[in-house]
């Protein structure tokens, strides 16, 4: 007994000494940074979170690090893959599981047998928002708990679940991390006042940009996300929770987006309760959900929201916290307990430390579920995904706002019969009218011709769709469906896959619903936008179709791209549709090459004869051309010196036209405010683009109504020297005379959205449109009457105009409260102004919301006018928005040629 009890002691002893070992081999954060993560004024930055990713692969057998791609900056994207040892062993069998699972396209019994085999994967990312420096601390404090800790929860959740760490932001966080640092006084260090964007194009839009994938980062997380692990839950934090709270989690409040699958809201229920329940049973006040904050899950488009439309959980918490010790505001509407909010917190001091320890619990609170209901995950997102493929392959009517009010519409021509306890019911009959109609079925597919006239930015749209984990199909020979004969090389989309949600969500309308909190409130506003159909918004020509149908199609394979197959033709010339927007990167690429570039004037068409090495330079383009001679009307064009405005601490919408003429092939300089001020602007730029807030409202005017944010006073601090030249604003006084100066020379200026506001400063027979007349006095429209939050709505084109080349009669634009206008006196009879496009319905929303439309009729919503030898583009909507609206590119590529 004796001799058993001591070998016992000993083999405890051993293995508590091989504990011991294994904790002192990964390293703390404090011996790599110097400082624990969470002290008061300090920050890290990429190089040294880096460095230390990493050393726990090194030291960790918990922790295999996993390069995802490179940054925009050129920097290495790292994910932490984390799980027990022997689950790092087989980790391709569980990620195969994860995606056959997640695609759905096995039986039920062989999906039971691989929830059971498989381990649940959970994403868990930081830094996205640079400034929102929680995100990537906890991302550090959590991976170092989960390589070195031993304790039981730990340990069952390593042995259940696969955790995917993945630094959202590389490029950010080295630039704030440092900025921050930078100075030698703690109590001066400050996150804010950073003098670019902290993604190098999109800032904080880098979060909106999850359907489209533009960006390399998001490219390289939509990947990991959509094609290679699938995972089940995914874990988006960000910064900062509603004043008077510490974190706003799940779940969220409605609309939820009708597409779908019910599962997804009672999952977030079910996590989000597992979330906030933590926080309570740890005395970690302050977690509100629901109405507590305007977080929704109706938008698709953000890193945790496109993840819904692929039956994944999507998780947000947005927290306060700051390196530099802060205060809980007293709020007094949020010290009463409530279902939103059960557990309010108190005004206090708060600390860096503080957000973390709440980060990292509220982490375990999500993998602790992850690993108590490991099958239940697996298994549920295989069902969803079932669900979807079922819904695609049969006749399928989905509720929406649109067809209640059919259904109400259809009650009023019916009479209504009295039932039990004498309650009026509807006929059924008026529920059938709408929700049996073959007509309002959800379609079975799609098909984009292989013939459309810009076939390269539809194979754009696809491998946007193919990115997000979308099943493509083209067609290998010629096909007819319903009577129509189609190419060999089209392509088709079928709704009856996984991710039908997605699919529906890409191609058809969303129908946001009018949302009030009462009769005669002003609108809720959605969280980011209402519409944003990307088929719409890209111009991708589609034949939707309500009944099956097959072909000699074959499947590409899950997240392969597509290219276009475009061959050169024999000929002494050739001609580019002014249509495609790739023709427009082959222009730009032979005129770099010293080619004579003809555009026609009657259609806009690009033309350049066989010469040179004009073959060459068009197969690299590998853009639609034909074979022709020389246009009878044509012009020779050069390329513009085109400049683009921005500001200190960088516009979102500037960086994303940046990224466009990088895309297209432009050179353009970035100009600040002193540049313009300067004067002298038309010995060095043809072209200035004005993007949205940059032109200031007039001091009194309703001018452009809502937009243009942003003039006040800059509150960075301690600027270096290298960056003072950036600082300042475009003002009426010094600024607008400079540009009216550039534009009579022969100048011309392109503005975007509310720096149209120019028009106002130039005094031009322009007005408001959106506005009505109270007591004489003319007034901006109240929400209450008009309100169209970001929506794709249709507009009349005068395609003949020269600025509209190779745009269709009619275009679909994206609008977000944009500016509309009314043309005064003789503007249009005196030829002084041109209108481009204009609203000739009272109807014109296409997808989204807009509420109170009918005041749009007739509005100019585009035009073009002469000053002196130049002459200003004013485009009210946002025809460069996030660089998605590729239907509305050509409408900016048109006025960058001399």
């Amino acid at each position: 007994m004796i001799k058993n009890y001591f070998k016992k002691l000993c083999f405890a002893f051993l293995i508590l000494s091989s504990t011991v070992v294994v904790a002192q081999e990964v390293p703390s954060p404090k011996s790599h940074f110097g400082f624990d993560i969470g002290d008061d004024y300090q920050l890290a930055n990429y190089t040294q979170t880096e460095a230390y990713f990493k050393k726990l692969a090194e030291t960790s057998k918990r922790v295999k690090l996993v390069d995802i791609g490179k940054t925009e900056e050129g920097r290495s994207q790292y994910m932490l893959v984390v799980s027990s040892p022997e689950n790092l062993k087989k980790l391709e069998r569980y990620k195969e599981i994860s995606q056959e699972l997640a695609h759905a396209e096995i039986t039920t019994e062989q999906a039971k047998a691989l929830a059971q085999e498989g381990k649940a994967v959970v994403w868990i990312d930081g830094g996205l928002h640079a400034t929102e420096v929680v995100g990537a601390h906890q991302l550090i404090q959590t991976a170092y708990e989960f390589a070195s800790k031993t304790d039981a929860e730990t340990m069952r959740i390593l042995d259940n679940v696969i955790i995917l760490f993945t630094h959202a932001n590389p490029d950010g966080q080295e630039l704030v991390g440092d900025w921050y640092m930078r100075e030698k006084d703690p109590k001066k260090r400050t996150t804010s006042g950073l003098p670019r964007l902290y993604e190098k194009y999109a800032g904080h839009d880098n979060n909106r940009d999850f359907f489209m994938l533009n960006l390399k980062e998001t490219q390289n997380m939509g990947r990991q996300l959509f094609v290679e692990w699938i995972p089940q839950i995914m874990y988006n934090h960000h910064q900062a929770g509603p004043a008077g709270t510490i974190v706003a989690g799940p779940p969220y409040r409605d609309p939820f987006n009708y597409v779908f699958d019910a599962t997804i809201l009672t999952s977030l229920d079910a996590v989000g309760a597992a979330m906030h329940n933590r926080m309570n049973v740890e005395g970690k006040p302050g977690y509100t959900q629901r109405g507590g904050s305007v977080f929704s899950t109706w938008y698709n488009g953000g890193l945790r929201t496109t993840t819904y439309f692929h039956n994944m959980i999507g998780l947000l918490t947005e927290i306060v916290g700051s390196p530099t010790p802060s205060e809980i505001p007293l709020v007094p509407s949020r010290l009463l307990p409530n279902g939103d909010s059960p557990n309010p917190i108190t005004p206090r001091k708060w600390f860096f430390k503080n957000s973390i320890d709440y980060s990292v619990s509220l982490n375990y609170a999500v993998l602790g579920y992850a690993q108590r209901y490991r099958d239940e995950l697996l298994f549920n997102i295989y069902k969803m995904g079932r669900n979807s493929i079922d819904r695609g392959k049969k006749d399928y009517w989905a509720f929406s706002p649109k067809k209640i009010d059919a259904i109400n519409a259809a009650a009023k021509s019916q009479t209504a019969t009295v039932g039990e306890f004498g309650r009026r019911t509807i006929s059924i009959k008026a529920f059938d009218t709408v929700m049996t109609a073959p007509a309002n079925r959800d379609p079975r597919g799609y098909i984009l011709s292989a013939d459309q006239p810009d076939f390269n930015s539809a194979i754009k749209f696809l491998n946007a769709l193919i990115r997000t984990g979308i099943l493509v199909q083209k067609a290998t020979t010629s096909f007819t469906v319903e009577g129509k004969k189609y190419p060999a090389g089209s392509y088709i989309v079928k709704t009856d896959q996984a991710f039908r949600p997605h699919v529906l969500d890409m191609f058809e309308p969303q129908d946001h619903p009018n949302d009030f909190k009462y009769e005669g409130a002003a609108p809720t506003a959605p969280y980011d936008a209402a519409g944003w159909t990307l088929a719409y918004m890209m111009d991708v020509k589609f034949d939707r179709f309500l009944n099956d149908f097959t072909g000699p199609f074959e499947r590409i394979p899950f997240g392969q791209l597509l290219k276009p197959e475009n061959k050169i033709p024999s000929g002494s010339g050739y001609v580019l549709s002014a249509a495609q927007n790739d023709s427009y990167v082959a222009v730009n690429d032979l005129l770099k090459a010293k080619a004579d570039v003809y555009r026609s004037t009657e259609n806009g068409d690009f033309y350049v004869s066989a010469s040179g090495n004009t073959k060459s330079i068009l197969e690299k383009a590998n853009v639609k051309i034909k074979s022709a001679s020389a246009p009878a009307n044509k012009v020779k064009i050069n390329p513009g010196r085109i400049a683009i405005w921005d500001t200190y601490g960088g516009s979102m919408a500037s960086g994303w036209v940046r990224w466009m003429m990088e895309q297209y092939h432009y050179n353009a300089t970035i100009i600040y405010p002193q540049d313009i001020d300067a004067g002298n602007l038309k010995s060095k730029y043809d072209v200035i683009l004005f993007v949205g807030g940059a032109i200031p409202p007039l001091p009194s005017a309703a001018s452009t109504g809502r937009g243009g944010g942003g003039f006040g006073a800059q509150t960075a601090q301690n600027i270096p020297d290298e960056y003072k030249k950036q600082t300042g604003r475009i003002t009426p006084d010094k600024s607008v005379p400079q540009i009216k100066k550039f534009l009579e020379e022969g100048g011309n200026v392109i503005t975007i959205g509310s720096s149209t506001n120019l028009a106002y400063h130039l005094n031009l027979p322009v007005r408001n449109a959106m506005v009505e007349i109270v007591n004489g006095t003319e007034k901006r429209l109240p929400d209450e009457k008009y309100y169209v939050p970001g929506s794709v709505l249709n507009v009349e084109v005068d395609n003949a105009q020269s600025a509209n080349w190779g745009m269709e009669k009619e275009a679909d634009i994206y609008f977000d409260n944009s500016p509309v206008f009314k043309l005064t006196g003789d503007a249009i009879v005196n030829g002084k102004i041109k209108p481009l496009m204009w609203f000739n319905t009272a109807t014109p929303l296409r997808s989204g919301w807009a509420w109170g439309q009918a005041y749009l009729q007739d509005g100019v919503t585009a035009f073009e006018a002469k000053i002196g030898k130049g002459k200003l583009l004013a485009f009210g909507p946002e025809i460069a928005f996030r660089a998605q609206t590729h239907g509305t590119f050509k409408l900016i590529f048109n006025q960058l040629y001399k």
